[in-house]
């Protein structure tokens, strides 16, 4: 890269102010700021491009290792299940099936526990009207109107 020190930036001002002139001078000198600035986003960026598209070629090599071993494991248990269908046939004399759902009724699901009061803990956390009746809650919402015509001050006599 331009070595670029002191004594040569302090030549390089002096032949722009006498070449451009001092009332010009300023906005050369913010032009090439912003020129430099845009131009050190734009690299930054195509950095961060190149970046972003080396790490997405490493994640879809990681997926791809990934889904290789997965479907290496599911062979393997689909080998290992068929291979203990077999053992179990001989075993017990049972045919072997090819679903669960036509099996015998050995890996028939029970039906989904429901508990007989469904609501308990619902009714058990309601408050009694009885209650809220002395102690004051709303048991009702008022409209705007009724709101007003319920606490409107009374004129003094």
């Amino acid at each position: 890269m331009i070595d670029l020190g002191i004594s040569k930036l302090a030549m390089i001002g002096a032949v722009a102010l006498i070449v451009i002139g001092p009332e010009k001078l300023p906005g050369v000198a913010r032009m090439l700021g912003t020129m430099i600035g845009k131009a050190q986003r734009y690299v930054s960026d195509v950095k961060a491009e190149v970046n972003r598209s080396m790490a997405l070629d490493e994640l879809k090599k990681m997926k791809d290792t990934v889904q290789s071993a997965a479907q290496d494991v599911h062979q393997s248990i689909q080998s290992g299940a068929s291979d203990f269908e077999k053992t179990w046939a001989e075993t017990t004399g049972i045919p072997a099936q090819s679903n669960a759902s036509e099996a015998t009724g050995l890996l028939e699901i029970p039906p989904e526990y429901r508990h007989p009061k469904k609501k308990w803990r619902l009714k058990q956390g309601a408050m009694p009207n009885w209650y809220k009746a002395r102690t004051g809650v709303r048991t009702k919402a008022l409209s705007g109107a009724a709101r007003v015509a319920r606490y409107r001050p009374t004129p003094f006599k």
